[in-house]
């Protein structure tokens, strides 16, 4: 048994979300802030230290800036050697300087007086750069994923109790996303080299990574090895920076640290970099089903110009209403608004018939499956309150599929369809449902391309083989 002070065997006890509350304060001088998300992690990781997690695969999937390597790396590390000085790491990221860095760290907890106050049997024998060593023959070896290892293990063979771990802290760049030879070779080296260096097949392995791209290294494990919930090996936790994201209880996953509003500010000025690695969801480039759209500055009216609304009320209550105004020309059609929203009827009524009234419309097409019917008679009954009488009310029942109409008709709707320069902030959520809009399956909503699809087929004017400019269609 290991000698502890009565304050060390506590720590222990209680786990690493209050060794990690002691240790950061003491070595940075400032409480460490706990947020929900770092109580689930700390739950993980004492399963793990305890030898009670089912698989000892571990991954961790988390925004950048939100403590998983002080959490899952520097404190997971100390704790580790205080519950047995002689465990065996091996930490891995992708570069030399952030390990040299993360054992810095973890070597100024264990320097600590408190530390070694409370764990008297944990001694520092060594000062080499990037690696730790134990007078009771603990050892924490660091290097570049893609660095040279040699002759060096971790964990110990048939051990009763936690022994070391292998931890894995964002293997990949974010520009190694963009290579798929940096990514094969990244996902090879798991295989070939780095399995081989658990010194026992139950050494626990914690990954902690944001999301870079759908067959980065969390990908490849996951298609190779799967995860729990599909029989796999891998316990898999996501955190995305915006929880319950589109609902009335939507939040920031660490208020504290990145409010919502500076989270929705970075989505709107690049919705692809923010679904992958702050949402946890990416998405492969090649596998969406619009390219960047055409926009315009100015709309070019002419007397063939009609000004037009197709609106996609919400079937469900998870689902959007999508009610898009624009103007139809021969070339195309030129979105002017959009009303994108989860909210009640009570709210999109009132506010689908002003944009009406504002836009000029003289025929909105209303989709009348599950309830449309009534939301176009109230939103009729609105305008003809409001003394608007140039609006034409159409209600039609959709009864195609809605993911065959959006794929057969996306290169009409890429092609035929304008926005203004800046429609990714002026409607950011309808923005980013169209942009990350998947050809096959990963699609929680499609109201957004089903309204742009409905644009197109509810032209007037038809479409003209000299209107497909640079698309080949089928």
């Amino acid at each position: 048994m290991n000698d502890y002070s009565e304050i060390g065997y506590l720590l222990i006890k209680e786990g690493c979300l209050a060794f990690t509350s002691m240790a950061f304060e003491a070595v940075y001088r400032r409480p460490f802030q706990i947020a929900h998300h770092h109580r689930i992690i700390c739950h993980k990781l004492d399963q793990v230290l305890r030898g009670e997690h089912p698989t000892n695969r571990l991954m961790l999937n988390i925004p950048p800036r939100h403590s998983k390597t002080e959490l899952a790396v520097v404190s997971f590390s100390a704790l580790g050697f205080a519950i047995n000085p002689r465990s065996e790491f091996m930490h891995l990221s992708s570069s030399d300087q952030l390990t040299t860095r993360n054992v810095t760290n973890i070597r100024r907890i264990m320097e600590d007086p408190n530390y070694r106050a409370f764990f008297p049997n944990v001694k520092l024998s060594n000062n080499a750069k990037g690696s730790i060593s134990t007078s009771k023959g603990g050892v924490m070896y660091a290097a570049p994923f893609m660095g040279q290892i040699t002759g060096f293990g971790c964990g110990k063979l048939g051990a009763t109790e936690f022994s070391g771990a292998m931890l894995i802290d964002d293997p990949m760049k974010a520009q190694d996303s963009f290579s798929n030879t940096t990514k094969g070779r990244i996902g090879e080296l798991w295989t070939s080299t780095f399995k081989n260096r658990l010194n026992d097949v139950r050494t626990p392995v914690i990954v902690t990574a944001q999301r870079l791209a759908v067959d980065d290294f969390c990908g490849y494990l996951l298609q190779r090895e799967g995860s729990i919930d599909e029989g796999g090996e891998w316990d898999v936790v996501k955190f995305p920076a915006i929880v319950d994201d589109g609902l009335e209880t939507e939040h920031a996953l660490w208020e504290a640290r990145f409010a919502l509003d500076k989270l929705k500010k970075y989505r709107e000025s690049d919705p692809f970099t923010f679904e992958t690695q702050y949402m946890q969801n990416p998405k492969p480039l090649e596998g969406l089903m619009y390219r960047e759209f055409r926009t315009y500055d100015v709309i070019p009216y002419s007397k063939d110009t009609t000004h037009k609304n197709y609106t996609d009320t919400a079937d469900t209550g998870s689902d959007y209403l999508c009610s898009i105004c624009y103007d139809e020309l021969p070339e195309g059609n030129y979105v002017t608004d959009v009303l994108y929203t989860k909210k009640p009827m009570e709210y999109t009524e009132p506010k689908t018939a002003e944009m009406l009234a504002k836009n000029n419309t003289e025929w909105a097409n209303i989709e009348s499956n599950n309830g449309g019917r009534g939301f176009a008679r109230n939103v009729e009954r609105i305008l003809r309150q409001m003394n608007i009488t140039r609006t034409t009310i159409s209600c039609f029942s959709q009864t195609d599929n809605k993911q065959v109409r959006i794929f057969t008709k996306s290169a009409d709707v890429n092609n035929m369809t304008f926005f203004p320069t800046n429609w990714d902030k002026k409607w950011p959520e309808f923005y980013q449902a169209v942009m990350s809009y998947m050809k096959e399956g990963g699609n929680a909503h499609d109201d957004a391309p089903d309204a742009l699809t409905g644009c197109l087929e509810k032209r007037s004017i038809p479409i003209h083989d000299d209107d497909l400019t640079d698309i080949n269609i089928w």
